[in-house]
C-alpha cells in the first residue's frame, strides 16, 4: 500500500526557502559581475542595445510597447512581487507575522531601518527636488543577498538569527510595496483603475466562494496586471494584490497558497531575479570620477545603506528591548544582531527597483549616481556584515543550531 506523502511543515518550508534564497543570492552575484564586465568591455554597445530593445505586444487596440528593461522591471518583477505577496500572506496567517510577540522586535528593526536611511538621504539632498525623489532607495533590503551571506557561514549561524533577518526583510518588503503604491504612481487613469478594481473584486469574491484552483487566480492576475499597468499605478503591485486573494486552505486542509509559493520559488530565484540583476547592474565605470562619488545622490544612497540601516535597526531594536517590549532571539547576541543589521544594508534588488521608479524621468546623472551608490553601499555593507559575523558567530558548529 502506497504511503501518502505528508504535507510540508512550517520548518520544512523555512528550510527550503533559506536554501533557495541562498543559492539565488550566489547567482545574483554572478549576474551582477557579468553585467558589469560586459558594460565595461567592447561589448558595451551590444549590452545597451539589448537593454533598450523595443518589444511590443498587441491584442486588437490594446498595445503594450516597452524596452526590454521595462519588460523585466514591470513584467517579470510582477511575478517576484506576486511571490512576495504570497510569502507575506502566509507569514501573517500562520508564520512569523502571526503573533505580535514575534513581530515586535524585527518590526521595530524594520521601522528604524527605513526612517534613519531615508532621513540621511533627505538631509544630504535637501534643496534638490529631483534628487529627493530617491529618498526611498536606501530603505530596502535584498533578502537573497543577505541570506546568501549568512548561508556562507553554514551551521554556525543560529536559526533564530536567520528567522529574525527573514521576518525583518519581509516587513521591509511590505513597507517597500506600500511606498511604491503611495509615492511612485503618476498620471492615474480613472477608467483603468476602475477596470482593475473590478478584476480585484472578482478575485476577492472567488476567494470568499471557496475557489481554490490557483491557475484561475494567475489568469485573473494577468488581466489585473494589464489594467494596473495602464492605470499609472506601478504594475508590479498587481502581483501583490492578486497574491493576497489566493486562498490559504481548501476544504481538505491542503494549502494552495504554499503549493503555488513552492512552485514559484525556483523560477524567481534562478530566472527572474538574475535577469533583473543583469539588465540593471551594467553600470559603465569609464566616466565615473571623484565628482560622481561625491554626488549627493551617491553619498545619500551609500551612507544610508552602510550607516543608516545598521544604526536604525540597532537603535529601534535596542529601544524595544530597553522598554521591555521585546527581547533578543534565543542564542543571539548584540554583536550578531549588528552583523545582521549591516547585512540589511545590502539593498541591491529592491533598491535598484525603487531607483528606476524614482529617476525614470530624471537625468542620466541621477540614474548613474543612484546605481553607483547602491553598488558601493551594498558591497561595503556586505563586507562589514561578513567581518562582524566572522568574529561574533561561534567557532564550533556544535555550538550552533542547524537551519
Amino acid at each position: 500500500m502506497e504511503t501518502r506523502k505528508q504535507p510540508p511543515t512550517v520548518a520544512d518550508a523555512l528550510r527550503e526557502f533559506l536554501q533557495l534564497e541562498t543559492a539565488g543570492g550566489v547567482l545574483l552575484i554572478v549576474c551582477v559581475v557579468i553585467a558589469m564586465l560586459i558594460a565595461n568591455s567592447p561589448l558595451s554597445g551590444i549590452y545597451a542595445a539589448l537593454v533598450d530593445m523595443t518589444v511590443a505586444i498587441q491584442v486588437g487596440t490594446l498595445i503594450i510597447n516597452k524596452p526590454l528593461l521595462l519588460w523585466v522591471n514591470d513584467g517579470l518583477m510582477a511575478v517576484f512581487f506576486f511571490l512576495i505577496g504570497l510569502e507575506i500572506k502566509r507569514e501573517i496567517m500562520e508564520g512569523e507575522l502571526s503573533s505580535f510577540d514575534q513581530v515586535i522586535l524585527p518590526g521595530m528593526g524594520a521601522l528604524g531601518g527605513m526612517i534613519v536611511p531615508a532621513s540621511i538621504y533627505i538631509w544630504l539632498n535637501m534643496g534638490d527636488a529631483v534628487a529627493l525623489d530617491g529618498w526611498a532607495i536606501p530603505v530596502a533590503t535584498d533578502i537573497a543577498f543577505a541570506l546568501a551571506l549568512l548561508g556562507s557561514f553554514g551551521a554556525r549561524v543560529p536559526t533564530s538569527l536567520k528567522v529574525f533577518l527573514l521576518t525583518l526583510a519581509i516587513l521591509d518588503d511590505l513597507a517597500a510595496i506600500t511606498i511604491i503604491a503611495l509615492f511612485y504612481s503618476a498620471d492615474l487613469s480613472p477608467t483603468m483603475l476602475l477596470i482593475g478594481g473590478i478584476f480585484l473584486t472578482i478575485a476577492v469574491a472567488m476567494n470568499r466562494m471557496g475557489v481554490t484552483r490557483t491557475s484561475t487566480y494567475v489568469l485573473l492576475g494577468v488581466a489585473l496586471w494589464v489594467a494596473v499597468l495602464k492605470s499609472g499605478v506601478h504594475a508590479t503591485l498587481a502581483g501583490v494584490l492578486i497574491a493576497f486573494c489566493v486562498p490559504m486552505r481548501d476544504k481538505e486542509g491542503h494549502c494552495p497558497l504554499r503549493e503555488l509559493e513552492h512552485n514559484l520559488h525556483g523560477p524567481v530565484a534562478f530566472v527572474i531575479l538574475p535577469a533583473f540583476a543583469f539588465v540593471n547592474a551594467g553600470l559603465p565605470l569609464v566616466d565615473i570620477s571623484l565628482d560622481a562619488l561625491a554626488h549627493p545622490v551617491t553619498l545619500g544612497v551609500t551612507t544610508g545603506l552602510v550607516l543608516g540601516k545598521p544604526l536604525g535597526i540597532l537603535a529601534f531594536t535596542g529601544l524595544a528591548v530597553a522598554l521591555g517590549l521585546a527581547r533578543l532571539p534565543q542564542d543571539v547576541n548584540w554583536s550578531q544582531l549588528l552583523a545582521v543589521a549591516c547585512a540589511c544594508g545590502i539593498g541591491f534588488t529592491m533598491s535598484l527597483f525603487i531607483a528606476g521608479l524614482a529617476f525614470e524621468h530624471g537625468s542620466g546623472a541621477y540614474y548613474s549616481g543612484d546605481r553607483l551608490g547602491i553598488l558601493l553601499g551594498s558591497l561595503l555593507s556586505a563586507l562589514a556584515a561578513y567581518v562582524f559575523l566572522h568574529f561574533s558567530l561561534p567557532k564550533s558548529v556544535g555550538n550552533s543550531q542547524e537551519a
